[in-house]
């Protein structure tokens, strides 16, 4: 894993980005130092549908983590919209029709607008409502709202489904399309109608802006008070190539002070990002064991251990749910499996595949899942997510009277934690302090 890694950007997240470039011509798979000189060699325009179409085939056919293609002769795709496709949207069809046949949300075409959207979301900045969504059970759902967005500032929630965008059912839409239809110029609104466990279908109008992506801060939740003897870090996201540094100091600058207990990282509603970040940020923690293992097309298992040494030895709370996806888990599992932390909250969303990014010719992209992984105890999480060692839910009514019960739990547990008490103890049902799973 650590070679691959020094090779690539690879993301499992609700955000997938730039990976490297490899482009297929004539049936010929160039390496990333043929690229640099054939990127410069274009060629003739009406060609472009079908050498296009032929490089997502042959990158499906040659990475994809499912060899069987989802139990399908992959090779009757490669020549069926030949004599058909003479306009660029011609090809972007053609694409989407044949990844469509994978029943894979995660494996995408992306435009050149698309893909461009995509970078400078790792940049930074986007321009929406600051939600991140995705297909579970067939249906368009809000995997997390944005920290401090106008989603966030509606009331959108991790886990509520979309059944309309501005009027128009999302009933089979593909993710990138509904992207297209939330995002907008700053200033224009978007209305959702919103359907959230146990209630009736709710209409909600935002208006659009500048979307700045934070990653790491230490703001603690509205009418909530922070104990001066813990610290608090809130990780919104795995995405910058910040977040590993800016998280580290976070956690020195926490070492230096005196009579701290311990910590609490807050991934609730945290999409994903950079597989490096997830790895590096929970070898701060660890000082052996596993972090994770990818499984790749061939049944190939790597693990990715700790290094010796870490950062700090405090006790650690964890706090998780269901907007907690993907680099989130990764983090989650690997502190659960080494008995480094206390999970608190709600079960996490379940995505456990690893996306790769290729950058595709005329500057559009294809998102592939490349890998899944497992936990250091060796487990699936995808579709079904990890449990927590002690399970607080979220109420419509706490969010409401802004009361952040998971947060309390939270600070009870470390104050258990500094008091003596083992992190095992904590998956125990005969444990009669706190909820346990």
């Amino acid at each position: 894993m650590r070679k691959l890694m020094k090779k690539s950007l690879i993301f499992v997240g609700a955000f997938v980005f730039l990976f490297g470039c490899i482009i297929h011509n004539n049936g010929i798979a160039l390496s990333p130092s043929e690229l640099m000189y054939y990127t410069n060699v274009r060629p003739p325009s009406q060609f472009y549908p079908t050498y296009l179409y032929d490089q997502v085939w042959s990158l499906i056919n040659k990475k994809y983590v499912d060899q069987t293609n989802n139990a399908q002769d992959w090779s009757k795709w490669r020549h069926k919209y030949d004599k058909v496709m003479v306009t660029e949207e011609d090809a972007y069809v053609a694409i989407n029709t044949m990844l469509a046949s994978l029943n894979d949300p995660y494996t995408k075409f992306l435009d050149p607008k698309e893909f461009a959207e995509e970078n400078s979301s790792i940049k930074g900045s986007l321009k929406g409502i600051g939600i991140q969504i995705g297909i579970k059970d067939d249906k368009l759902t809000v995997i997390a709202p944005i920290e401090d967005t106008p989603a966030e500032k509606a009331g959108l929630l991790a886990g509520d489904v979309i059944l309309e965008i501005d009027g128009k059912s999302t009933k089979s839409i593909t993710v990138d399309k509904a992207a297209d239809q939330i995002r907008g110029k700053e200033g224009t609104q978007v209305t959702l109608l919103i359907k959230r466990e146990n209630q009736e279908p709710k209409l909600y109008t935002i208006t659009r802006t500048n979307i700045e992506i934070k990653s790491v801060s230490q703001k603690v939740p509205d009418n909530m008070k922070m104990p001066d003897d813990i610290c608090y870090i809130r990780l919104s996201s795995f995405i910058s190539r910040n977040a590993e540094g800016e998280f580290r100091s976070l956690i020195l600058n926490g070492e230096k002070k005196k009579g701290l207990k311990g910590y609490i990282i807050d991934l609730r509603s945290n999409p994903g990002g950079l597989l490096s970040n997830a790895i590096s940020i929970s070898d701060m923690f660890l000082d052996n064991g596993k972090i994770v293992s990818t499984v790749d097309r061939d049944g190939y298992e790597d693990s990715t251990l700790a290094t010796k040494g870490v950062v700090t030895k405090k006790p650690v709370v964890v706090l998780i749910n269901k907007g907690s996806a993907s680099a989130s888990e990764i983090f989650s599992g690997a502190m659960q499996d080494n008995g480094r932390a206390v999970l608190v909250g709600e079960q996490s969303f379940g995505k456990g595949l690893v996306q790769e990014i290729n950058k595709l010719m005329y500057d559009a992209g294809i998102n592939i899942t490349i890998q899944k992984y497992l936990t250091p105890n060796g487990t699936d999480i995808n579709k079904k997510g990890i449990s927590p060692d002690v399970v607080v839910k979220l109420t419509e009514e706490n969010v409401k009277n802004k009361d952040d019960v998971q947060l309390k739990k939270a600070i009870e547990v470390l104050n258990q934690l500094t008091s003596g008490t083992p992190v095992a103890s904590f998956n125990k049902t005969t444990d009669n302090i706190i909820y346990t799973k």
